[in-house]
């Protein structure tokens, strides 16, 4: 036999040595993959099934939903509001402008009520356990994850938007809300060891900060993700061992009802009271009674500007902290850097389309404002002038036809939105498309606005400065990173923002540091919000955070415990300066030496001072 054959006969049969242990080895990944999802698998009480499994969802989220002949006293054009009936609250679809119900609102003794069964619930629950904590989140996470198309359906009927934003804005926020708070939440909450004194004489002792429920906290939510919006500030508040109490926004109670007893029912399965989360509806005239309730203990507020002075007022006269955030102008950075060659530029238009699209543009952290250098502004021009103008109306829910962008919550600001667009185009900006509301032929009562394109702004116009939250797409040109950077901050928000660039490129990272906003995305959209990062904003974006761990934090009194440190050794008074004091002037020379010596700056100081304090003792 040759050399060369004995070296083939050799890879062969090291060949199919490797293939049989491939084989091997892919029957092992596999096994363990099937144990592993089998030992993963949550325990879940067996109550909880039904709930998960055969969950009476409304008819009214149902597609192709048709309405019944609304009841007598229901305002002729959707309207939350009927001077005829003050005492309740009327519902539509905004997509379709069909009547969902009417609910009562809340009044001052609601609320009282609300918030006493609240306190009574909390204070069996802050004894609780993460562990037992966590069974409840993980039951509402299974039944989230089982119902996704029904519970996105009812966010839809009551909002407007699509299936697919819902998916997006809903459901995957929320389950990550769930799964990072049961997997990392417990980390966040535990007593948090700090360095001590730096005073060399008190070393013995040891300091740290524990994490303590607040009692029951209040959250004002806006109606942009009615799920969301109701589910991040109850998981944050349930975790922490407190009661809350949700108010919803007066245009999207009819899904917030269902949100919120969807999480009772998981207190109820897991054995604990209900009544730990409580949902309010007042109107603004009673809502100063809520926000300055002396038995609520901390506001989380998200809304607008004008509301905040008033929410904050009314806080003041019960000290009560208030956690603002006020929406943004969000801007996006585009660098010529980002692409070595900007003649195929889709990918990135792809973002900035979900940033400025989704959910009809009625997200706080969207993209407002999208800033590009010259190569970029280029190109980005041309792809987004044909791409824009494709996108469809309508009810994912109702329509056949393909639908990308759903309707807004109501028709109040189309009016001032068509002049800002008016003013723009008059002032020098290009219309590439859209810039009007739109009447839908299939829901011709559907609050639709066109999806727009405007290009050539520049950052004194008003459509560059304030906020639209509406489907309009703002293209401005930058001659630099600096210029980019400067009309970046030349609005009065600071909520976030995004930077495309070359991955840790001194250019990128310049937008990174000098951009004025609370938060910041890399090479993407929002992702701050999803990687549950403190969240909150700057200047008229509002102050505080949530999310993340300074969230939970916020949401606890951080009480300072200081302890000895070692056995037997304990701070005990010198009689130098013990009461009554027998010489002030020696009392006076030792507490002197003490503090040099306390903290010197040389082994000598230290020495002489000690030498001193010494000498003072008697």
């Amino acid at each position: 036999m040759s050399l060369l054959q004995l070296l083939l006969g050799l890879l062969s049969t090291v060949a199919d040595f490797a293939k049989s242990w491939s084989v091997v080895g892919s029957t092992l990944m596999i096994a363990t993959a099937v144990a592993l999802a089998y030992v993963w698998q949550p325990s879940l009480p067996e109550e909880s099934y039904d709930f998960i499994y055969k969950y009476k969802f409304p008819a009214e989220s149902q597609p192709k939903w048709s309405q019944k002949d609304p009841p007598v006293g229901v305002p002729p054009r959707p309207s939350v509001y009927n001077p005829n009936r003050p005492d309740l609250i009327h519902c539509y679809c905004p997509a379709t402008g069909q009547y969902l119900c009417r609910v009562s609102a809340s009044t001052k003794a609601d609320i009282d009520t609300a918030v006493a069964k609240c306190q009574k619930a909390q204070e069996v629950w802050k004894a609780t356990s993460f562990k037992q904590r966590k069974a409840v989140l993980k039951v509402f996470l299974e039944f989230l994850k089982k119902n996704q198309e029904e519970v996105v359906r009812i966010a839809c009927r009551d909002s407007g938007k699509t299936m697919v934003d819902a998916a997006l804005g809903e459901i995957m926020v929320t389950l990550e809300k769930l799964a990072w708070t049961m997997k990392y939440g417990e980390r966040a909450m535990r007593p948090s060891s700090r360095s001590g004194p730096a005073n060399l004489l008190i070393r013995y002792k040891a300091a740290e900060v524990v994490y303590e429920p607040l009692g029951v906290v209040l959250a004002l939510v806006s109606w942009n993700y009615p799920l969301h919006n109701v589910l991040n500030p109850i998981v944050s508040s349930i975790f922490t061992g407190n009661g809350i109490i949700v108010k919803c926004s007066e245009s999207v109670v009819w899904s917030s009802r269902y949100f919120v007893e969807m999480v009772q029912t998981c207190f109820t399965i897991c054995g604990h009271s209900p009544d730990l989360v409580q949902l309010v509806c007042p109107w603004p005239n009673d809502a100063d009674y809520l926000t300055s309730h002396p038995d609520i203990s901390h506001t989380t507020f998200i809304g607008s500007k004008p509301v905040a002075h008033k929410v904050l007022a009314a806080a003041a006269s019960s000290l009560m902290p208030v956690t603002v955030e006020l929406g943004g102008k969000d801007a996006a950075v585009i660098l010529d850097e980002h692409l070595g060659s900007w003649s195929n530029c889709d990918a990135i238009a792809s973002v900035l389309m979900r940033g400025s699209f989704q959910s009809a543009g009625q997200n706080c952290i969207g993209i407002e404002r999208i800033i590009c250098e010259p190569k970029a502004y280029d190109s980005l021009s041309k792809v987004l002038a044909k791409r824009v103008p494709a996108l469809r109306l309508g009810s994912s829910l109702d329509d056949d036809q393909n639908v990308d962008v759903g309707a807004m919550i109501n028709d109040s600001r189309f009016e001032v939105l068509e002049r800002m667009i008016a003013d723009a185009v008059k002032n020098g900006a290009q219309l590439s498309c859209g810039g009007q509301r739109y009447r839908h032929p299939n829901h011709p009562v559907g609050s639709y606005f066109q999806p727009t394109l405007l290009v050539d702004v520049t950052p004194e116009m008003e459509i560059a400065r304030n906020e639209l939250f509406a489907p309009v797409m703002v293209l401005m040109k930058a001659e630099n990173v600096d210029d980019a950077i400067r009309i970046a901050n030349s609005t009065k928000f600071g909520l976030g923002g995004a930077v495309f660039g070359k991955r840790g490129s001194a250019a990128t990272e310049k937008v990174v540091r000098e951009m004025k906003t609370g938060n910041i995305a890399v090479n993407d959209f929002a992702t701050f919000y999803v990687c549950q990062l403190p969240f909150g904003g700057v200047s008229d974006s509002g102050y505080g955070k949530f999310g993340g761990e300074e969230g939970l934090r916020g949401l606890c009194l951080a009480k300072s415990v200081c302890r000895d440190r070692f056995p037997g050794i304990s701070t005990s008074i010198p009689p130098v300066v013990d009461y009554p004091l027998n010489s002030v002037k020696t009392a006076w020379e030792f507490v002197r030496a003490m503090n040099a010596a306390a903290y010197a700056t040389s082994a000598k100081e230290f020495v002489m001072s000690l030498v001193q304090l010494v000498g003072n003792l008697k």
